[in-house]
């Protein structure tokens, strides 16, 4: 997919938002939607996507709604911190398929990261047991401020 073709309303985060397939949700508000990743790169893999908006891409969000997902992300990576005690965390978002993109809909990866365990490959990590997510999502919201 380019960078400017449309949204696509029947994206698997777009299912998500209208509860057509489940998630294992972290947090949500009104505007912002945590849930944990199936297909972690690492224990405690959390994806933030807007609830309001369709934009697919970085360059397709409206300013308002990216500081709130800025915000949202930057909250939800400090409960994955103090949760989780990782040694060091990444912030991933990617935009367009050649650049790594695999769900347009705008989103941001926190990836906690242990200097003694490898990371998996983004979209190459094998599926995720949803229990195991649900306990890690509890821990998580646990610590959120």
């Amino acid at each position: 997919m380019t960078l400017h073709a449309p949204y696509d309303p029947h994206n698997i985060f777009a299912k998500i938002l209208r509860a057509e397939i489940p998630a294992v949700k972290v947090w949500e508000d009104d505007e912002v939607l945590a849930f944990m990743d199936v297909f972690p790169q690492s224990e405690g893999h959390v994806l933030v996507i807007s609830k309001t908006s369709t934009a697919r891409t970085l360059l397709d969000i409206e300013p308002a709604v990216l500081a709130r997902l800025m915000e949202a992300t930057r909250r939800t990576a400090r409960a994955v911190q103090k949760a989780l005690q990782p040694d060091g965390f990444q912030i991933m978002q990617y935009n367009g398929e050649a650049g790594g993109q695999t769900v347009f809909h705008v989103h941001f990866h926190i990836v906690p990261r242990w200097s003694d365990r490898p990371l998996k490959g983004h979209s190459q990590a094998p599926m995720a047991d949803a229990a195991a997510l649900k306990v890690l999502a509890d821990r998580i919201a646990a610590a959120l401020d």
